[in-house]
């Protein structure tokens, strides 16, 4: 998958401002910036866990409260951006490292969301990943 693909309506100016509102989104996980977090999020957003249960944005805000969680390392790439008007599909590979409730995690998974235009800015409105497997032998993986 290459990076900064872009499909749909081929404008650049979102294309690059969806791509500014997922590095944010990144960086603001690594730093624990709970604004910011807040501030991409939209109101109607839901989050797809790995359980297959949906969590509504207050859920998914309050689990960041908990100061049990701290990122070492965040970071999406192979990003596969579709832009449909003032919606726009990002799909992508994320890398995390840290520890979340005194549990290590040093793990990569497939992402999809939904971000849509309001306002002039991009909010997130759905947010799915799975999990990719560690290979035998890769160590940090999983």
């Amino acid at each position: 998958m290459a990076d900064h693909t872009n499909f749909g309506d081929q404008h650049p100016t979102y294309l690059a401002q969806v791509l500014a509102t997922e590095a944010a989104w990144t960086q603001a996980h690594l730093a624990l910036d709970l604004e910011t977090i807040a501030r991409i999020m939209g109101p109607d957003y839901a989050q797809i866990t790995p359980s297959g249960e949906v969590i509504g944005r207050a859920q998914a805000l309050a689990s960041y409260h908990s100061g049990e969680r701290k990122w070492e390392a965040a970071a999406s790439d192979q990003l596969d951006v579709r832009i449909y008007g003032e919606t726009a599909v990002v799909i992508g590979r994320w890398r995390a490292r840290g520890v979340n409730h005194g549990d290590r995690f040093d793990y990569q998974a497939r992402f999809a969301c939904v971000y849509v235009r309001r306002d002039g800015a991009w909010q997130i409105v759905i947010d799915q990943s799975t999990e990719i497997p560690a290979q035998a032998g890769s160590p940090g993986q999983g």
